[in-house]
């Protein structure tokens, strides 16, 4: 579960987007207020407002997000609770607030907005109002038995790390299977093999580097292997394209049907490698 919360100033506007009927909005929650409108709540909201002129963002407005699973088996009582124990997590007791579910989208969320004027006339504290909602969120989250953010996010490196791993087995089968002489053949074999390759070209039509789309995942060849870096790479199938770059000095390829250039540290890199293996083999070009 997520939790955002900001200071706002346009109560109403933003209240009538929680009411808003066309995203199926439900009233989870309401504490000491009597109106049944965007604007009645707003009044109510602004007669203790005005107990506060220093106060311009006078309304809190928070998001709390749990994820789809969690939301799908969720009802209103449970909803209300959740409400209540983030109202008490962020030390909102005893003040005006409103709290709306939305089930517009799959992913069902709560709007909830809280006088951030109490009944004295006090304004709430919203240092780091952002950081405390979540920590709120994640408190919440973990006494009712639902998913927080560090089991989903590390759900997503987990999965992350499978498919880095997979990726990097494609491209080791990629160079054993088809033995790529140039970036054009080492694109077109990788496809074969499932992984997308897409070219990182820039404004001056120079190969920057390699992203790798593979399973609903788009990552830099650096993220995935340090061996899968354009540089790496390019150390792996240099064969007639990078004897063609000693030999002719020529730093443009062929790559996807078009001619795109080389940076000359890229092509440098090469050809050092190039040399450094001619060396060890005892045969020059």
């Amino acid at each position: 579960m997520i939790g955002k919360g900001k200071s706002i100033s346009h109560t109403k506007a933003s209240m009538s987007y929680g009411w808003d009927q066309e995203k199926d909005a439900e009233i989870v929650l309401k504490e000491f207020l009597h109106g049944n409108t965007p604007a009645e709540i707003t009044k109510e909201f602004k007669m203790l407002q005005d107990q506060n002129y220093n106060c311009t963002k006078n309304t809190l407005s928070f998001i709390i997000s749990p994820t789809i699973e969690d939301g799908k088996r969720l009802e209103p009582k449970d909803l209300n609770e959740i409400t209540k124990r983030f109202i008490h997590e962020m030390k909102l007791n005893e003040r005006q607030a409103i709290a709306f579910v939305h089930r517009d989208k799959e992913h069902k969320h709560i709007h909830l907005y809280v006088n951030r004027i109490d009944f004295r006339g006090v304004a709430f504290n919203d240092s780091f109002i952002g950081k405390r909602s979540q920590l709120a969120a994640e408190k919440v989250a973990e006494q009712m038995g639902l998913t927080t953010v560090k089991q989903v996010q590390f759900e997503k490196e987990f999965n992350l790390r499978e498919i880095r791993s997979e990726i990097k087995r494609r491209h080791d089968l990629t160079m054993k299977q088809f033995k790529p002489k140039s970036f054009d053949d080492y694109v077109k074999a990788m496809q074969v093999n499932g992984v997308k390759v897409i070219p990182t070209i820039n404004n001056q039509n120079k190969l920057q580097g390699f992203r790798f789309e593979f399973n609903g995942h788009n990552l830099k060849g650096s993220e995935i292997h340090r061996n899968m870096s354009v540089g790496n790479i390019g150390k792996q199938i240099s064969g007639i394209q990078g004897k063609s770059i000693l030999k002719e000095n020529n730093l443009s390829i062929k790559l996807a049907g078009k001619v795109v250039d080389l940076t000359p540290s890229l092509a440098l890199k090469i050809a050092k490698f190039i040399i450094k293996k001619a060396i060890q083999k005892g045969i020059g070009y």
